[in-house]
């Protein structure tokens, strides 16, 4: 979607923008000092290397001026300051939008002037005018409705566009167009922005007042947060600040940034200086939003009449994209867990109980009492244990309903086996322990593998023996309690294809886990452990757990099984990078160097960006040659390798936006495509991190 994609490690050639909202002080009715301030506003973005900047409403002569609006000595003096700043935006590359007072065809509107590089490219008046309580703008200023004008000359620039239907489009970007409101537009019950979205408009910009109160600040989170959910836009909202006039009223200068419903940057409030926050916006997202959810679409065609209302107006934007320029704003390392405590309490709490409520739904309908699952002392099963333990609870039901088996195999290790028999004792279930050797060995006799021979041949058939031998023995175990098989394999595993298909941990009656990744298991199993839901003796058995290698334990190791032998993670990468890829491809589609981009500005250094409660120790940074490398593993085992896999899953529940990848839910592909597109574009990474 960008221009000129030649330096990798910078946002503007990834489908970003970044931009700037402003507060400047204020002095009223000051307008020469009033555009000084925000000139110093314009020149900062500019050097943050931002694209757009947002200024308040009325921001050059000051909002509270009242009756003084009237006065013909503060309008010429405000369009003089428009003047200064026109000046000076002739050498700048940002697009700045300045608030004014304006007359046109003999009356006074409350404007919002787009201006680049010494050029007004359009000016948009207030739609909406309030006038109840502390608010008296129709005794000053009329509606955009009542202008006769579509366009007008300010400054002796001719033929500038204005109105209230103006889409402003960088020939640049063809993501970005953008749209202006002001203040009181987006407090009505359908926002000028709504339309605007759907004309294609993907940032709106809002120039406002808005004195403070107690409270308000909460009430702006929600309608900003709402409106950009609700149009799938970003949305730039900037109330005014120090300097307003404080004779009935007060201002806080709260300016926020969000980009469909989620926060990307916030100003401090009540700040006695000028400031600018900046925010990087995912156009791209936007985009692929707006095209896959389709009822967007159909909301165009229900209001084409009204769309055809609005104006484009095309502007040249040079993207500063030729340099090093990494995303600054908040990117969650693990985008499945949210990073702050009370919020990730709140998802694993509902996650947990989707799980649950799942889980009961089915076996109420199917009229069965009992659950049979296996136990290998690894975190899903530890999870799917947890979750049949609470159902049972839910259902009134003993926990010895539950017939939990852990199954050792040729490499079960010592400590996972121990921490299977102390978590079944610590639930309360009816535990056993079946040795499934026995029967593996008489499979690989009756096959002829060499192993059955005396051979260590520890092959892909010697694996799967072992894990089909669990699953048949869990379906023939439920059949002879009338049971049902609880499938403990995780979201992770389905997108990478690892597991064993068919009679193998890929098949169960029902499954609990296929829609929860493997980063966000283990911070529900700390979650339970913390928040003792099992109990303070189960909660020393899950850290024991948490604290144990990702491992398939079917190979055996030289040494006496003391620990796993295998490790999961040299065959099918870092889960915890693997869920980061698997969350940007399937959420949103984005290009494997883009999502390779986001993980190097997540990932490359420890002491960076935003990390859930975890250990120092167990921290990771990575090269963007390790990012590329596992993004390969990735792109070809989800793509091409795995997805047979997926389309003959059990049922399971959806449990988080990021999705599930249930073909009866909420991913539907071909089990016989090709990665290539994929890898070809994994060749334009670069395979060395820049030089500092």
């Amino acid at each position: 979607t960008m221009t000129g994609k030649t330096e990798f490690f910078n946002l503007y050639n990834h489908g970003f923008i970044r931009v700037a909202v402003g507060v400047p002080e204020a002095r009223v009715a000051d307008p020469s000092f009033n555009a000084a301030r925000t000139i110093e506003l314009i020149e900062k973005a500019e050097r943050q290397r931002a694209v757009l900047v947002l200024f308040p409403e009325l921001g050059l002569s000051a909002y509270s001026c009242e009756d003084l609006f009237h006065q013909q000595a503060l309008l010429d003096a405000s369009r003089e300051a428009l003047r200064s700043i026109l000046v000076v935006s002739e050498a700048i590359n940002v697009t700045a939008v300045v608030g004014m007072p304006l007359q046109v065809d003999h009356m006074l509107f409350n404007c919002a002037v787009v201006l680049r590089r010494g050029k007004i490219l359009g000016i948009v008046p207030k739609t909406f005018l309030p006038n109840y309580r502390e608010f008296y703008e129709y005794r000053q200023f009329a509606p955009a409705a009542a202008a006769r004008s579509q366009a007008i000359e300010v400054l002796g620039q001719p033929d500038i566009p204005f109105g209230e239907h103006l889409l402003f489009q960088c020939h640049e970007a063809q993501n970005f167009t953008f749209f202006v409101e002001i203040c009181e537009d987006l407090w009505v019950p359908i926002p000028p922005s709504s339309s605007a979205a759907l004309a294609g408009a993907t940032v709106i910009l809002n120039l406002s007042a808005s004195n403070i109160t107690l409270g308000k600040d909460e009430y702006r989170h929600q309608l900003v947060a709402n409106q950009s959910a609700r149009c799938l836009a970003a949305y730039l909202y900037t109330a005014a600040g120090t300097g307003e006039s404080t004779t009935d009223l007060a201002w806080d200068g709260h300016a926020i940034v969000y980009e469909n419903g989620v926060l990307v940057a916030e100003s401090e409030r009540f700040h006695y200086d000028s400031q600018l926050i900046t925010a990087e916006l995912d156009l791209e997202r936007l985009s692929q939003e707006r095209m896959r959810q389709n009822s967007f679409a159909q909301s165009m065609q229900r209001d084409r009449a009204a769309l055809s209302q609005f104006r484009k107006v095309f502007f040249h934007c040079a993207l500063p994209n030729e340099a090093r320029l990494l995303c600054e704003r908040p990117l969650d390392r693990f985008p499945y867990v949210p990073s702050d405590p009370q919020l990730r309490d709140r998802r694993c709490y509902e996650a947990y109980n989707i799980q649950v409520q799942a889980l009961v739904k089915r076996l109420k309908s199917s009229k069965i009492s009992k659950v049979v699952i296996g136990i290998s002392g690894g975190l899903d099963s530890t999870h799917a244990l947890i979750v049949a333990a609470r159902a049972m609870d839910v259902l009134g039901l003993p926990r010895a309903n539950i017939l939990a088996y852990t199954m050792p195999g040729f490499a079960t290790s010592r400590a996972t086996l121990a921490n299977a028999k102390a978590l079944m004792d610590a639930v309360g279930c009816t535990a056993h322990e079946l040795d499934i050797r026995p029967s593996c060995e008489q499979m690989l006799r009756d096959i002829g593998h060499p192993y059955a021979g005396g051979e260590p041949v520890y092959d892909v058939t010697f694996e799967n023996v072992q894990a089909g031998e669990r699953t048949s023995h869990l379906f023939r175990l439920a059949n002879l309690h009338q049971g049902l098989v609880v499938g403990t394999s995780d979201l992770s595993e389905l997108a990478l294809g690892w597991c064993t298909y068919g009679v193998g941990d890929h098949m169960s009656h029902y499954a609990v886990n296929a829609s929860v990744p493997k980063t966000l298991l283990q911070f529900l199993i700390r979650w339970v452990a913390n928040t003792e839901q099992l109990g303070k003796q189960a909660s020393g058995v899950l850290r024991s757990i948490l604290n144990t290698e990702f491992s398939p334990e079917l190979v055996p190791s030289d040494a006496d099984c003391e620990r796993p032998s295998q490790r999961t993670e040299d065959a099918v990468g870092p889960y915890e990078l693997q869920d980061f890829n698997l969350y940007y491809a399937t959420r949103f589609g984005y290009l494997p160097s883009k999502i390779a981009f986001l993980a190097y500005c997540s990932w490359r250094d420890r002491r960076r960006g935003r990390w859930p409660d975890i250990p120092d120790e167990n921290r990771h940074d990575y090269t963007i040659g390790e990012i590329k490398r596992w993004l390969s593993v990735f792109a070809l085992r989800f793509f091409q390798l795995s997805q047979f896999k997926r389309s003959c899953i059990p049922n399971a529940p959806k449990v988080g936006s990021g999705g599930s990848l249930s073909p009866r839910g909420d991913y539907r592909a071909p089990s016989d495509s090709v990665a290539t597109a994929w890898l070809d574009d994994i060749k334009k990474i670069p395979d060395m991190d820049p030089e500092p």
